[in-house]
């Protein structure tokens, strides 16, 4: 039985043609990834012959929904040079690619003349709109679900615009 509002494992498993999702932060700062940055400046990197130890829930559930045929993009507007925090996302990034996802980066000063909502946002069979909001500091501010037919149409028109300009994962080189 589901909530009144949909999880987001609910809202993928809903999609029929296509879930995308656009950041725009050179930070962020959830309780979900702490752990990973931290050991990630520690030195740790995935061993992309070792599935088993990076492989998690969310690249499960990526993978089905791929699988079902609906297309999953993740479009990143990054600040350059990159933070330190982008540099820890584009290293462990083949691992969503290795789930279905189709990643690309668009450095900032390419998206000047884009028309951007205020927010990251996930775009399901454009229609519904995930907001998520974040603090001053990255972390999670809670999430917002939105069929606003205006900023469906913003979120649709941002989004095309950003994966158009942007450059596939493979192809993105972060430079020190």
């Amino acid at each position: 039985m589901r909530s009144s509002t949909p999880t987001f494992a609910e809202l993928l498993a809903d999609c029929t043609q296509s879930a995308v999702h656009l950041e725009m932060r050179d930070s962020y700062s959830v309780d979900n990834e702490r752990q990973r940055f931290e050991a990630w400046r520690q030195g740790f990197r995935h061993d992309p012959a070792d599935r088993a130890s990076w492989w998690r829930p969310w690249l499960d559930l990526i993978q089905e929904t791929v699988a079902r045929g609906v297309i999953v993009r993740r479009a990143r507007i990054v600040s350059e040079p990159v933070s330190e925090y982008i540099r820890f996302e584009h290293s462990g990034t083949f691992t969503n690619v290795a789930a279905g996802e189709q990643v690309r980066w668009l450095p900032r000063r390419r998206a000047s003349d884009i028309a951007l909502p205020g927010n990251d946002f996930w775009l399901f069979d454009g229609r519904l709109i995930r907001w998520n909001h974040f603090t001053g500091d990255g972390g999670s501010a809670g999430q917002e679900l939105s069929d606003d037919a205006a900023a469906v149409k913003l979120c649709a028109a941002a989004f095309d615009e950003v994966w158009a300009r942007a450059v596939p994962h493979e192809q993105y080189e972060i430079h020190p």
